[in-house]
Formats: structure tokens, sequence, C-alpha cells
């Protein structure tokens, strides 16, 4: 008989290793499988049982975890097995897109398996630790049944019954990471374009960067309210004017603008367009393609 506190993980890559010593540290029995051997052999020793095949993997527990490399190998993985996954509830936890989250939720329906869609807001030291949370969406009776299990991840989130929430959630909040690394990766070549350390100058991009980056309320009051000309300190007309100072500055110093560039283009445009006196969170109209 399955043991119903039993979890499998299907992929142990950095991720999936740490989601499966979690479980294991949170009194779960684990059951692990992964394309390329040898992986599970650390995991094994401190007391996971690794499965043959993935057929075995999917047979020893109600709740399935996959973690792997993208949407197609999440096919290849299941599309084997699908009518042994029928009554048990498989959570994705592979990196993907709304649409395949959507997609991948229509399958397991058929197929007549539970779906959960998720997205990790974490790296794998961060997993099992309270800095970690986990964004799901799809059934959420599927949800309520595991949490227990799933909080041996990190904070459980649950973003609705839209399969597509959870991808959509993880790749705005990863949208807002990168588009901080990229400003961050500009300032410090910039000044290392100058001979100054970059150890020198991190704790001034620190105290910026927090006294700046405190705003994100407002500026979702203002997209929600679609409103941009409320209390504007610093109006875009400005900074569109200004802002070419930031790209010349690069070329003198020998650095590619190439991070900055588009945000210009996209506030000389807004600009020309008659908003020049509005905040800069405007320009989200020009982003909104599909309405």
């Amino acid at each position: 008989m399955t043991d119903e506190k039993n979890v499998t993980v299907l992929g142990l890559g950095a991720m999936g290793s740490a989601l499966a010593g979690a479980l294991l540290a949170a009194g779960r029995p684990v059951t692990v499988w992964n394309r390329t051997p040898g992986r599970a052999d650390a995991l094994v020793a401190a007391g996971v049982t690794e499965a043959g095949s993935v057929a075995e993997a999917v047979g020893a527990s109600p709740l399935v975890v996959a973690c792997l490399w993208d949407h197609r190998s999440v096919h290849e993985t299941l599309d084997p097995v699908a009518d042994a996954l029928a009554g048990r509830t498989v959570v994705n936890l592979t990196n993907g897109t709304p649409g395949q989250g959507r997609e991948l939720g229509a399958w397991a329906h058929e197929h007549g398996f539970a779906l959960l869609d998720g997205g990790i807001m974490a790296v794998p030291p961060m997993i099992g630790t309270p800095a970690a949370f986990v964004l799901y969406s799809g059934p959420e009776e599927a949800f309520d049944v595991h949490r227990a299990a799933l909080d041996a991840f990190g904070e459980s989130r649950f973003v609705g019954t839209d399969h597509g929430m959870a991808a959509l959630y993880d790749i705005a909040l990863l949208s807002a990471m990168y588009g901080s690394i990229m400003g961050e990766l500009h300032a410090f070549a910039m000044v290392r374009s100058a001979g100054v350390p970059a150890v020198e100058f991190a704790p001034l991009l620190q105290r910026w960067t927090t006294a700046v980056g405190g705003f994100h309320e407002r500026t979702a009051e203002l997209v929600d309210a679609r409103d941009y000309t409320r209390d504007v300190v610093s109006n875009l007309g400005m900074q569109a004017a200004a802002y070419h100072n930031l790209i010349d500055a690069a070329h003198e110093q020998g650095v590619s603008p190439e991070l900055l560039a588009p945000l210009h283009a996209l506030m000389l445009r807004r600009t020309a367009e008659g908003h020049g006196h509005e905040d800069t969170v405007g320009l989200i109209e020009l982003l909104l393609t599909r309405r």
C-alpha cells in the first residue's frame, strides 16, 4: 500500500535535490527519480528511496513533485506514465510560462489527475527556510489536501484556480529581479571603468536603491487607477530630457548602454504622445500591447 505521507520528487538538479531534502527533513517518506544516475546518492544515504523508473517513482506516492529542465521535459517524463497518474496530484515546479501551465492543466484533466502548477521564489539554499515562498495555482482542493507537505519547501501561496497564474506571478517577480540586476550591473560597470573598486561603491548603491525602491504600493495604486498625474514629483518629460546623460556618460567611460537604452526610447515616445507631465509609471501603457 502507498504511504499517504509519501512524496515523489522527479528531477534531482540543485532545486529538485533541495526539495527532496526539505521533505525528508519534514519527516516525509521520499521517493526520487532522476534521468541521470548517481544524483541521488547523498539523498539515499540520508534516507530517501531511489526509484529505478518514472513508473516506479509515480507508483510510490499520492503526491508527485516534478522539478525538471523545461516544459518539454515535463511531458517527456510524464506522458509515458499518464495512466498511472490517475487519482494522484502532480505539482509541477518546473519553470515555465502561463500558457504552458494552462496546457499542462488541461492535459492533466484529460488523464484524470489533479495538477498544481507552481513557481519557486527561492534559490536552492533557501528551500525549507522562512525566506522561501512558493506560488501555486490550479484546483484549490488539491492544494488544501497537500499543503502540509508543500509547506516543507517554504511559505505556500495559492494564487488562483487558473493553472497559469503561478507562472504569471513567477515571471512577473523574476522580471522585476532581472530589471534590478540590469541596473546594478550597469552601475558597477560605470564605476569600474573609472578604477573605483566595486566593494567601495556597493554601500552607496545599497543606500540609494533602498531609498528609491520602496514605492511599490504607490506604483501599484497608479497602475490600477490608470491615473499617472497624481502627486507627480519628477515628471516624465523632465526625466526623458535628462536620461540621455546616462547613455552619453556610458559612452564616455567605454561602457555599453544597451541595458539602459530601451527605457529611454519608451520615455521619449510617451512624452511625444503628450504625457510628459505625468509620472514615469505611465510607461506601462506602452507595454500593454494586448488589451
